[in-house]
């Protein structure tokens, strides 16, 4: 399915009694706060159930019925508290229903199990919380689980791994609908990471941890400022004072990934902004990434992103940007 970007995009929230509230309070907190101040329109939000739900300790109303579902361009399923109990088959027929009508549904951490029974995991690849992917992957045997990732984006289908990747994969998602610059402005909102690979472990930590807490932290925005500069592992190690072997344990302890992976993926995101926030040329947006050439980025971005840069730039492109693509050094 070929997604597009309306003006107002819709977003609603599928509960039903027994769902997570962290997982459910993620999703209220990303798409149905008034974020108009950062991105105007933001999301038309509403939150769907049969009934009033009981969530923990919290009562919730709904907007709307379940049928209301099938009308959304994304259905949010939060997690599932007791994968052992079939979910309500109401709300399973309801999840199909808009799968049908063409939404986009995204299940949060084992809210997985509910688009399984709802037959949207099967030829698909997913993922949950780690300690259910061996169950998600026995009952739902037409599906690829992989236990190793933070999200999976099947384009019409999205499932995260647990708590912190719930919050990664809604981002995601305003990513694809707003762009990579409003996405990282809503995460400095939050006060968390502007951006995880879904492809990252999920036994990581933060990718860029708060500076003195660890022996990169001077490291990280050492290296961000230099992007245009064709650093490295040696470089990396030399800044430092630590081996290469030390500096790529450490890379992959805070980071989940290697030094040179980690800085094509910065090159990429940083590229990303540039096309939202510059008229700069893409040879000159490849040069301030440490890209080199047109033809490079071109190839890494369309790799990395799924686009070509100048499809990025005509679909997330501000009204007025701004002239300079200058990196610091």
């Amino acid at each position: 399915m070929t997604r597009t970007v309306s003006d107002m995009p819709s977003v609603a929230l599928a509960v039903t009694d027994g769902m997570l509230h962290y997982e459910l309070s993620v999703a209220l907190e990303v798409f149905g706060a008034d974020l108009t101040h950062i991105v105007d329109p933001w999301y038309d939000f509403s939150v769907c159930g049969s009934g009033p739900v009981h969530v923990d300790r919290f009562r919730l109303e709904p907007d709307h019925g379940l049928d209301q579902l099938a009308h959304a361009d994304t259905v949010i399923v939060p997690g599932w508290a007791d994968t052992d109990r079939e979910p309500p088959t109401d709300l399973v027929q309801a999840l199909r229903a808009a799968h049908e009508a063409g939404a986009r549904v995204a299940s949060l951490c084992t809210g997985a199990f509910i688009l399984g029974a709802a037959g949207l995991l099967d030829g698909r690849r997913a993922t949950t919380h780690w300690a259910h992917t061996r169950e998600l992957a026995r009952r739902h045997p037409a599906a690829t689980v992989d236990p190793d990732v933070l999200y999976v984006d099947n384009g019409d289908v999205l499932t995260s791994a647990g708590k912190a990747a719930a919050m990664d994969l809604c981002l995601h998602l305003v990513r694809l609908d707003h762009g990579a610059a409003n996405a990282n402005k809503i995460a400095r909102r939050l006060v968390i990471p502007p951006h995880r690979d879904g492809g990252q472990a999920q036994f990581i930590a933060t990718p860029l941890p708060e500076p003195g807490n660890h022996p990169l932290g001077e490291l990280f925005p050492w290296a961000l400022e230099r992007l245009d500069q064709p650093l490295t592992v040696e470089d990396l190690a030399r800044r430092a004072r630590m081996s290469s072997r030390h500096l790529a344990r450490h890379f992959k302890h805070l980071t989940g990934t290697t030094p040179l992976q980690w800085l094509h993926t910065q090159r990429i995101r940083h590229a990303q902004e540039l096309l939202e926030t510059t008229n700069a040329t893409v040879d000159t947006i490849a040069a301030a990434t440490g890209m080199g050439t047109a033809t490079t980025l071109r190839r890494h971005f369309h790799r990395s992103v799924g686009v070509p840069p100048d499809t990025y730039r005509r679909t997330f492109r501000p009204q007025e940007p701004v002239q300079s693509a200058h990196h610091g050094s």
